[in-house]
């Protein structure tokens, strides 16, 4: 017996239940019976009985492993070439479950072995059960092979951006901290995480004008960042043959030493100044007051380029947070003062202490004056001061060696303004989704391949992001658009389910509903119609 569905001219099509039968050795077919008015799921449940899919189950269906999340990561882990050059070796094919783990996010190599086992990685990636030493020496592996990925990876974008190489280039630094002592490469060192007393590496980004990481360069935790551009120029016209670019860098790496290097490998440099250099050039005439007032204002100077500007809604945060810390001053001398009056066993001087180290952490040393008197403390406010210091509120200089005949001021402006995209990508590193920090190895080419894994995922997750941008916008625009997080929750229903049929276990793909097709439609993903196995 089977399902027909027969055209009934302008009216729905007829769904028939029919069998075949031989009359004088002519094959015949008839009508058992007229389905047309059964519901559509219940044809189907039928259709599948016929085919015997239901044949030999006994009991109920229990759920297996994950299959969705790894299914799409993979796809898009070949979009970006990923796949390709990690390879289909066994150390390959560890290293994509590392960096698809990483999105997931599964943290450690014990924890990404928990993950695995939980994960269709067998049916997915061609992996059987690994434990996490194999994941080591997969590390181990990508220590070596890094430079070559790298390059590979770097052939493709400039293959996918017109065939010539990028003319312009994005550095950023940050550090991650450590969880123990031990690291060879971990030292102590400015920590922008927040974290006394930790250990700490240094990490360098090299990126595309459009924020795509081309490659990641792991430093000593008490490298300073000016002396890691040398290294990105190293690697730019060694590794991937840049003859001419423009490097971009923030005012706290590129100092003199960096843009010397940079003279003398023949690149121009965009970057900007810091409030004490600004200070000096208005002290010394070089720059006007007026000059931030326009919409953009240039001045030429030891033949460099300085670019005036004026970020007014910086300038309004800026402005509005000091008054708030003024304000949250008053309250607390008031209270101080206060206490001090109804206590006989309190401590002025211990006071003026407290308020003095507060004043100093939130950087209005410069304008405030504290003081005892008669056991109160009293607060001046240096008014000159104040304007002196609010006079370059959201104001920036940038300075750069591009001629105004190849860039003009305001694409100076925008290409230096590219570098938050690097900045997103180092948040989305270490905080946002990746998570590479904290981390908690001991080698120093092993931390070097942990962080090549989290920019190797971050270059997946870019394009994650995009697609789901894409088609369901961003939480700015609403606050229930889906994010990567919500889209690998629903991925992570997709599982396979596990029917005992005559004593033998086989495992069936569930099909995705509505909300999991419409994910996988924008991220350009076909699903499996069907996929069985014994096990």
């Amino acid at each position: 017996m089977y399902i027909a569905t027969v055209p009934n001219r302008k009216s729905p099509p007829a769904i028939l239940l029919r069998e075949s039968y031989r009359d004088n050795g002519k094959v015949k077919t008839r009508t058992i019976a007229n389905l047309t008015h059964w519901a559509p799921e219940r044809i189907e449940a039928l259709r599948k009985a016929l085919k015997g899919d239901f044949d030999g189950m006994d009991g109920e269906a229990v759920s297996g492993e994950i299959f969705g999340v790894l299914f799409a990561l993979k796809q898009l882990a070949e979009q970006v070439g990923m796949t390709r050059v990690l390879g289909p070796s066994e150390e390959g094919r560890l290293a994509l479950c590392l960096v698809l783990a990483r999105i997931a996010p599964a943290g450690s190599r014990l924890s990404a072995v928990r993950w695995a086992e939980q994960h269709a990685v067998s049916d997915i990636l061609g992996l059987e059960a690994f434990d996490e030493n194999a994941l080591y020496a997969a590390l181990d592996w990508l220590a070596v092979e890094q430079a070559r990925i790298e390059q590979q990876l770097y052939q493709r974008y400039v293959r996918e951006h017109g065939g010539t190489p990028p003319a312009i280039v994005l550095y950023d630094v940050t550090s991650s901290y450590f969880e123990g002592e031990h690291n060879e490469l971990a030292n102590y060192g400015y920590n922008r995480d927040g974290k006394k007393g930790k250990p700490q590496i240094v990490i360098g980004l090299l990126a595309g004008a459009d924020g795509e990481p081309l490659a990641v360069r792991v430093f000593e935790g008490n490298t300073a960042d000016p002396s890691t551009v040398s290294t990105q120029i190293e690697l730019l016209k060694q590794q991937f043959g840049v003859d001419e670019v423009v490097f971009i860098g923030d005012r706290g790496m590129l100092k003199a030493k960096g843009k010397a290097a940079l003279g003398v490998a023949g690149w121009r440099y965009i970057s900007a100044l810091t409030k004490p250099q600004i200070r000096a050039l208005l002290k010394d005439g070089v720059l006007q007051p007026d000059l931030f007032d326009e919409d953009i204002g240039e001045v030429a100077k030891d033949g460099k380029r300085l670019i005036v500007r004026r970020n007014e809604r910086m300038q309004r945060r800026v402005r509005a947070r000091r008054a708030d810390k003024l304000e949250q001053l008053e309250a607390r001398i008031a209270a101080r003062n206060a206490f001090v009056s109804q206590s006989t066993r309190a401590d002025p001087a211990a006071g003026l202490r407290q308020l003095e180290h507060w004043v100093k952490r939130h950087q209005l040393h410069g304008v405030v004056a504290l003081s005892l008197a008669e056991d109160h403390i009293r607060c001046v406010i240096d008014q000159d001061k104040l304007d002196e210091v609010a006079l370059l509120d959201g104001c920036y200089v940038l300075e750069t060696t591009v001629p105004a005949a190849s860039m003009d001021q305001h694409t100076v402006d925008e290409r230096y303004r590219d570098l938050q995209r690097v900045e997103r990508g180092f948040r989305t590193m270490k905080t946002d989704f990746l998570e590479v920090r904290p981390i908690f190895l001991r080698n120093g080419e092993r931390t070097k391949a942990h962080v090549f894994v989290a920019m190797s995922a971050l270059k997946v997750t870019r394009l994650f992001q995009s697609l789901l941008h894409r088609a369901f916008g961003t939480t700015d625009d609403d606050p229930h658009a889906t994010t990567p997080e919500d889209a690998l929750q629903a991925l992570s229903r997709l599982t396979y389910l596990i029917y005992d049929i005559k004593g033998t276990r086989y495992a069936r793909l569930i099909q995705p509903d509505d909300e999991q097709r419409t994910l996988l439609d924008a991220l350009g993903l076909r699903f499996p119609r069907q996929t069985a196995k014994a096990l």
